[in-house]
């Protein structure tokens, strides 16, 4: 088992179009996602539907944009949508190389203009037996949403991961005030993969000069072995977002 690792990517991207909204961007996104080939990747702001948008870009995928990225590669996927208007929807979504045994989204919203949820999964990586819990986020912008939302998210937790397996959390907590750590920290156990390495949190947000830590990767019952934040070109000119990504053995 101690062989094993798991290279793991989180990015908001921002629903497939730049910074500016003024370019569709998914295909560069798919593109540079499978130069990087993570095991795991969590996604965030991605579109389940959005009817408007398949009119307007001639190369708007013909399916759903989770499926769409994917493609070949990823051959096991769940999403959660955690968004719904008129014109379709978007959440957030997890990619994996590894089966699913189960998944499920879950609803933490306050608010119906700004739905937010948790996609829970587990998978289970056949040669050694092992399962893993992901879980991807996407917290709202207001303290005390947050604050509910992190605590529904800690009550997730210990009621359905054991603590002898594996957990990986990452997303976009939009936590620029450095509260997670609470309740991840104090009731979970898990530690931040960049703050743990590093000192601090790494700085995702904006893209174009990043200066707020948004992005996150908490993880318990494995062994950090690498972790970068994939700043500077060509991610800087794509989403708002830079993507993290890092790599564990299993202990």
């Amino acid at each position: 088992m101690s062989g094993t690792s798991l290279k793991v990517l989180t990015y908001n991207i921002h629903k497939g179009f730049s910074a500016t909204n003024l370019r569709f961007i998914l295909h560069e996104i798919k593109r540079l996602l499978r130069h990087v080939d993570a095991d795991i990747v969590f996604l965030q702001e991605v579109h389940g539907e959005r009817k408007i948008s398949n009119n307007r870009f001639d190369d708007w995928p013909n399916n759903q944009q989770f499926e769409f990225l994917a493609d070949q590669v990823w051959h096991h996927y769940a999403y959660g949508k955690n968004a719904i208007y008129k014109s379709g929807h978007h959440g957030n979504a997890i990619l994996s190389k590894y089966p699913f045994v189960e998944w499920e989204n879950i609803n933490v919203s306050l608010f119906r203009s700004a739905s937010r949820s948790i996609l829970h999964g587990t998978i289970e990586i056949p040669e050694i037996s092992q399962k893993v819990h992901i879980i991807c986020v996407h917290l709202g912008l207001l303290g005390h949403e947050r604050e509910q939302q992190l605590s529904a998210l800690a009550k997730r937790i210990n009621s359905h991961v054991p603590i002898n397996e594996p957990l990986i959390i990452a997303g976009d907590f939009n936590d620029w005030r450095g509260r997670a750590e609470y309740y991840l920290h104090r009731d979970l156990g898990v530690q931040e993969v960049f703050k743990h390495t590093h000192g601090a949190y790494a700085r995702t947000f904006p893209a174009w000069m990043p200066i707020l830590s948004m992005d996150r990767i908490y993880y318990r019952g494995l062994d950090v072995m690498d972790c970068i934040h994939l700043h500077g070109q060509p991610w800087r000119r794509l989403s708002d977002h830079i993507p993290l990504l890092a790599e564990f053995k299993l202990v």
